[in-house]
């Protein structure tokens, strides 16, 4: 994994391409990159040369692109530089993509309303959930000896004091602090 990851901020030099692809839509489009200098000289900021990138966006970022960005408008890129050279006309030619892994307004120069896309599949954007876990917990809380307290020797995971992981990014000390219910599952804030 030896990719170039960079981080750009700039404007949309052109308007979003989107088009359908065997392995999902792409969207592409050109960005402008202008570096600005303060010239002690004159007292004031000046531009510098500005630099062209292709920026290719697949999937749902690309379809969201689409949906998002104007001609024109303030932007971060980031992603993967890719650097290419062509033969054209007998001249040989250097291109510099970007393969975005995310794009987003530039707020310094304005605001922006975010909203959610809807997806779908929903599957992917789901926080996992150990069902098998869970259920395994809740009969042997109501199965044990009648209490529901769980403190028989049959009792499933998570029924004595341990809770079941339903949150995996969260750490067994940071976990084991919420609070409980009754089959042992976190019944705390997601």
């Amino acid at each position: 994994m030896n990719d170039t990851v960079v981080t750009l901020v700039g404007n949309a030099a052109t308007g979003v391409d989107y088009r359908e692809t065997p392995t999902g839509g792409v969207a592409r489009f050109r960005f402008a990159v202008t570096p600005r200098r303060w010239d002690r000289r004159n007292s004031a900021w000046t531009d510098g040369s500005t630099s062209f990138y292709t920026v290719c966006a697949w999937r749902s970022l690309g379809a969201n692109l689409t949906a998002s960005v104007n001609v024109g408008d303030p932007l971060v890129v980031h992603g993967r530089l890719r650097v290419r050279d062509e033969t054209l006309d007998g001249q040989r030619r250097t291109f510099v993509d970007i393969d975005a892994v995310s794009i987003g307004h530039d707020l310094t120069w304005g605001t922006s309303a975010f909203k959610r896309a809807a997806r779908a599949n929903t599957a992917l954007t789901e926080r996992p959930v150990d069902m098998s876990a869970a259920a395994s917990a809740a009969n042997a809380a109501t199965a044990g000896n009648g209490s529901g307290s769980g403190s028989g020797s049959d009792a499933g995971p998570g029924a004595v004091g341990k809770p079941v992981h339903t949150q995996p990014w969260l750490s067994e000390q940071d976990e084991s602090a919420a609070p409980v219910g009754a089959a042992g599952v976190p019944t705390g804030p997601l």
